[in-house]
């Protein structure tokens, strides 16, 4: 039996903005596409996607939080 030498990759925070920003994009186009949605459904299901949008919007707030601080991560370096 072999045993391999496992250590932690490196943290490599170099494109973090780029892919929270990727991120905070997505989110908004599936609010978009559930606001179509909403448009044909059920009031119950009208609902639900208007919960779930709720919980994305925080979702994003705390995207660009984390993008605003990766920013000023970037400059102290």
């Amino acid at each position: 039996m072999t045993h391999k030498n496992n250590q932690p990759k490196p943290d490599d925070r170099s494109d973090n903005i780029e892919k929270l920003q990727q991120m905070v994009q997505d989110t908004i186009a599936n609010m978009e596409a559930a606001e179509e949605t909403a448009q044909f459904s059920s009031n119950d299901a009208k609902g639900q996607i208007e919960e779930k949008n709720e919980r994305r919007k925080e979702a994003i707030e705390g995207m660009k939080a984390e993008i605003a601080d990766e920013k000023e991560d970037q400059q102290q370096m």
